[in-house]
């Protein structure tokens, strides 16, 4: 039966594991001096070697004949864990095995002794996938295993694993493959199967699998089903990033300012059933590369996929483009793709972020505004940032409140009476409320879409009144929404037993000042109609 190449050559010692060096030493060092941890989480993206390090460190812990630190695939241990017959070594898919049942399980197993080996080895793979309750589950046996058990966790999204987990863990991150390593193992590799492939072929299929030996493999295992000589012209075709014709008649229409010759290729492709949540990511990645060759020339041939010609043809396209016009671009068009994930007619979002790009080009090109105007306003908002000021967005206006103003807004309605004058109240009578920790925690609960809103964000009381002062510019508006007040409300009631005068204010850092100005000078400087920041 015929075996996929990324499963048949699939590393069986440390020392076929290729660009993970730094792991790889540190591990054989361990097992030479006998000082293995019992718990390990190796991170990294997808195809650079977690789950197949995992598998080696497993095998070399167990081997009766080790060879400077690497299995020596000749005893019974290793032949068997090769074949995956080794009762020893559990390897567990968080992603089809990831409720507390499991991890139950688990723990149950870890009473009995190995039955032929010296440790009974966990490998749990995409171990972020795991559900809170089976977390716990796992911390519980992970605090105090048995001598004889180690585990070995494998994650592709190491921010989704509880900090509780990976502190009793050595955590060890797989980088991104080097292009040049992926493409003398794969010529290695067709060498050994008598598949004819090209260095152009080798390096064209290296720059696609994106730091994935694994995506290299099965790449070239596709190719070599269709010819025998793979050059980068089968591997393009293969591959799909031959024929992208419509990519650059978008991006040759975009700067000419044609917007109807965009909506026609975007029309074609849909009639032909294009993915057109791929060809917003196609788009994004072609003026990605316009703004690298914009930036360092034919040096950007190095980090961008394209075949030669194509890169001449973005090379001439680039001349249409500035960077901060492609960087703006780029920003709109993955605006399009996050949203695309949730409108009802993709086509139609996309469409209307084509027509976006190509009317502010339009606008910024053919309409003269007076910027004297803008000027005198960009100067007043500088004064007013140097000033030590807070923009602060309310409705459509935008008004400016000095920082140590003392006021605070309400956002909430049908709130008791205050105990105290607030018109009297000074920033030295407040008090530092200890349970507003409590209280996030308890809206998280009940309100998990706003929480973000209060992040870093502290609570002083007086009396029956709260005053939250938060570091999020959006927080006022949010909570403006009487659903999202009321939460607050109820979280601050199932915390403290006490209902509770609610005042909120806004303090923005220098840095999102600027940034807020900036915006809106911008947006003056587009809109030929209305030139005012109000």
């Amino acid at each position: 039966m015929y075996k996929a190449l990324y499963r048949k050559w699939r590393p069986l010692t440390f020392d076929d594991v290729i660009s993970q060096q730094h792991i790889t030493d540190t591990l054989k060092n361990q097992i030479i001096s006998g000082k293995t941890a019992h718990a390990y989480l190796f991170t990294g993206s997808r195809g650079t070697g977690k789950t197949t390090c995992a598998r080696i460190l497993a095998k070399a812990v167990n081997c009766l004949n080790l060879s400077e630190g690497s299995p020596c695939l000749e005893c019974e241990i290793c032949k068997e864990a090769d074949n995956a017959a080794l009762s020893d070594i559990i390897e567990i898919d968080a992603a089809s095995n990831n409720g507390v049942d499991d991890i139950r399980d688990l723990r149950e197993g870890t009473v009995y002794t190995p039955e032929k080996c010296n440790y009974k080895v966990y490998i749990i793979d995409e171990v972020h996938m795991l559900s809170p309750s089976a977390f716990n589950a796992l911390l519980k046996i992970m605090e105090e295993p048995p001598a004889y058990v180690k585990f070995i966790l494998a994650t592709t999204e190491i921010h989704k694993v509880p900090a509780t987990i990976t502190s009793r863990c050595q955590r060890y991150d797989f980088r991104r493959i080097k292009s040049e390593d992926i493409a003398k193992r794969l010529l290695y590799i067709a060498e050994q199967e008598n598949i004819g492939l090209s260095e152009d072929g080798a390096n064209l299929i290296a720059k696609l699998a994106d730091g994935g030996m694994r995506d290299a493999l099965s790449l070239l295992d596709q190719c070599s089903i269709c010819g025998d000589n793979i050059t980068a012209a089968e591997v393009s075709t293969i591959a799909g990033i031959a024929g992208r014709e419509y990519l650059y008649e978008i991006l040759e229409a975009i700067p000419d300012e044609n917007t109807a010759a965009a909506l026609s290729v975007v029309s074609s492709l849909h009639a032909m059933s294009k993915d057109l949540t791929r060809l917003c990511e196609e788009l994004i990645m072609q003026l990605r590369n316009i703004m690298l060759i914009k930036l360092m020339n034919d040096d950007a041939a190095k980090l961008i996929v394209c075949m030669p010609d194509e890169f001449q043809l973005l090379k001439n396209i680039s001349s249409k483009y500035t960077v901060e016009d492609t960087m703006d671009k780029i920003g709109a068009l993955q605006e399009c793709r996050e949203k695309m994930n949730r409108v009802l007619n993709k086509r139609v979002e996309l469409e209307m972020t084509l027509i976006r790009i190509c009317r502010n080009i339009s606008v910024n090109n053919a309409v003269s505004i007076d910027n004297s105007e803008i000027y005198d306003k960009i100067k007043k908002l500088e004064d007013k940032i140097k000033n030590g000021t807070v923009i602060k967005s309310q409705g459509s206006k935008t008004e400016v409140d000095e920082i140590t103003s003392k006021q605070f807004s309400s956002p909430f309605t049908d709130e008791p009476m205050p105990d105290v004058d607030l018109k009297k109240i000074k920033e030295s009578d407040l008090e530092v409320f200890q349970q507003w920790g409590a209280v996030l925690a308890e809206l998280e609960k009940l309100n998990p879409a706003v929480v973000g809103s209060l992040s870093e964000s502290l609570a002083k009381t007086i009396g029956n009144v709260i005053f939250v002062i938060a570091k999020n510019r959006f927080f006022i508006t949010l909570f403006k929404n009487k659903e999202n007040a009321a939460s607050l409300r109820e979280a601050i009631y199932r915390t403290t037993g006490k209902h509770f005068v609610i005042r909120a204010k806004c303090i923005v850092s220098k840095e999102e000042q600027q940034t807020m100005a900036e915006n809106l000078i911008k947006k003056a400087q587009s809109n030929s109609i209305n030139t005012a920041v109000e």
